[in-house]
């Protein structure tokens, strides 16, 4: 067993491998340094987006694969719920009843365990039994109809928003809650996390400014929805772009004094919005006169609020990036470093991704579960599994 040094050393995570948000979760409690072990079906996942041994999303943990339709690998995933202090699953309501892992058979089983459930549309509701993706939990949340373009249609900021910002961020912080409560009292619960529930959440500061009045329901129009010009985004000569975000007047300031430092007039006043359309296009046009890297450097040193567009390929070598070795290369693979960071309890990449069941042996003996290699044999649990 490879020991970590993160904050969560010695918590025990049982992740019934799903697609997503669920293994995003899972690689972030183990990030921070909790013994997850990987519940994979034989034959892998069916959906997915790399290679398994590129899969970022499956660092730092083994893999073992356990056929869930036998009565004896129900048995083994049991034995480990039993030693686990959190469980977390993406499944549909009822599918872990019906495999005999409810929270009913787990709680009895393991009194302080945390049953971390994550779903679309949560346990309850009209939706709860539906399919579903990020965008259609976002959309039917709020949370997408106010993202983008006044005239233009609503846009789909990747599966950020939903997945692993409503979705992980909620399960993750839920069971953590949990866990504290569990080792207080002993009394382990159901965490139900729904992706529609973190989206409406994450809307806080939106709901509160649409409630007062100060936030139109057409989108493109508000403050953070490229309404005002002075935070947008605006193309460079070279077919770049950069983010302008000066929101507060001293960083406006800031921002014109680099303008007029390469001989560039006044701005219309910004605090009319009779003159954005005028200030948008000066704007526009300004920023075309010279590249990405040129504009970079012209604001380098300033609190303007102005930063580079970085292309994905290219934000891995932006200098603060590498400073900060915000991307690392591990085990061939550049990849986001474990966030956030700790003074004292340092978090680590420590292992790749596993291939479903590349170490199911070592991963249940590390757990305790007796009679290994009987269970090989069978095929209740199957090792070295390629997909």
């Amino acid at each position: 067993m490879t020991q970590t040094t993160g904050p969560l050393a010695g918590v025990r995570v049982v992740e019934m491998v799903g697609i997503g948000p669920g293994p995003f979760a899972a690689m972030l409690l183990a990030d921070l340094g909790a013994d997850v072990i990987r519940i994979d079906r034989p034959g892998g996942n069916a959906l997915q987006v790399a290679p398994p041994e590129r899969d970022v999303l499956g660092r730092n943990r083994p893999s073992a694969a356990i056929d869930l339709k036998s009565d004896q690998g129900v048995d083994v995933v049991l034995g480990l719920i039993e030693r686990a202090d959190i469980l977390i699953e993406g499944f549909r309501p009822g599918v872990m009843e019906r495999l005999g892992l409810g929270p009913d058979v787990a709680l009895e089983r393991n009194p302080r365990l945390v049953y971390g459930r994550m779903t679309g549309w949560g346990q309850t509701g009209p939706l709860a039994d539906r399919a579903g993706h990020d965008i259609n939990y976002i959309a039917v949340s709020g949370g997408l109809d106010p993202i983008g373009r006044a005239g233009g249609p609503p846009q789909v900021p990747l599966n950020l928003l939903g997945d692993f910002a409503g979705g992980s961020m909620y399960l993750v912080t839920g069971v953590l809650a949990a866990l504290t409560h569990a080792r207080a009292t002993g009394e382990g619960q159901v965490v139900d996390a729904a992706i529609t529930d973190g989206v409406a959440h994450l809307m806080s500061m939106i709901v509160s400014m649409q409630q007062s009045g100060v936030w139109s329901p057409r989108r493109g129009e508000n403050l953070l929805d490229t309404g005002a010009p002075f935070y947008d985004v605006y193309e460079t000569s070279d077919g770049y772009w950069m983010s302008v975000g000066g929101l507060e007047p001293q960083f406006w300031y800031a921002m014109q004094e680099v303008f007029a430092s390469v001989g560039l007039g006044d701005l219309p006043d910004r605090n009319d919005p009779k003159n954005w359309t005028e200030l948008r296009a000066t704007l526009r046009g300004w920023f075309l006169s010279r590249t990405q890297a040129e504009w970079t450097a012209l604001f380098a040193e300033t609190d303007a609020c102005v930063a580079p567009v970085m292309p994905l390929e290219e934000a891995f070598e932006h200098p603060h990036n590498v400073a900060r070795d915000t991307y690392v290369t591990e085990y061939g693979v550049t990849q986001p470093a474990p966030a956030p960071r700790f003074s004292v309890t340092e978090t680590t990449i420590h292992r790749a991704p596993d291939r479903p069941g590349a170490s199911t042996r070592e991963a249940l003996t590390d757990w305790g579960i007796e009679g290994v290699d009987d269970l090989i044999h069978n095929k209740v649990v199957v090792e070295n599994q390629e997909s």
